[in-house]
């Protein structure tokens, strides 16, 4: 029998009530096959990145769970509580949507595959991403170098 795994989802919305849909999504998260919600971070309002112009401010978040989904699986998981939630994903990359999840980590697995690359490929370049992570652990350390994101934060900010 597998065991857990702790993943790390990035959570964002930038249409609808954006509290109400990650708060929605979080709860979906934890009601998965073989999976247990453990936390969510504070929820942040940024500025879009590499959105079309004038979309909407997001709110973002990062849930923290445990699961027994191997990554392609969960991957699945999470495009259907997206589209659960009223996202459509027909339009225009990276436009305005109700709810977007990222599989950010798994475990100290690293994954590359065409449509799913395990740690999320920008994370360490996104502060929306790396401060709410860091909120729910933050000794927690990129797979692929071993380095801490805490590092890559604190990069982000300016500081060496």
């Amino acid at each position: 029998m597998a065991a857990y795994v702790t993943a790390f989802i990035g959570l964002g919305s930038n249409l609808g009530d954006r509290e109400k849909n990650l708060r929605d999504a979080y709860e979906l998260l934890g009601k998965l096959p073989q999976t247990n919600g453990l936390r969510l971070s504070s929820l942040i309002e940024t500025k879009p990145v590499d959105s079309p112009a004038g979309s909407p401010d997001f709110m973002n978040a990062v849930a923290k769970i445990e699961t027994k989904l191997p990554p392609r699986d969960l991957l699945k998981a999470l495009l259907g509580i997206e589209k659960q939630l009223g996202r459509d994903r027909s339009g225009v990359r990276n436009e305005p949507r109700t709810l977007d999840l990222d599989l950010l980590l798994y475990g100290d697995k690293v994954v590359n595959e065409p449509d799913l690359v395990v740690p999320h490929p920008r994370m360490h370049q996104r502060e929306f991403v790396l401060w709410p992570l860091l909120q729910i652990d933050s000794r927690v350390r990129d797979p692929r170098t071993g380095d801490p994101f805490a590092d890559a934060y604190q990069k982000l900010k300016g500081h060496p």
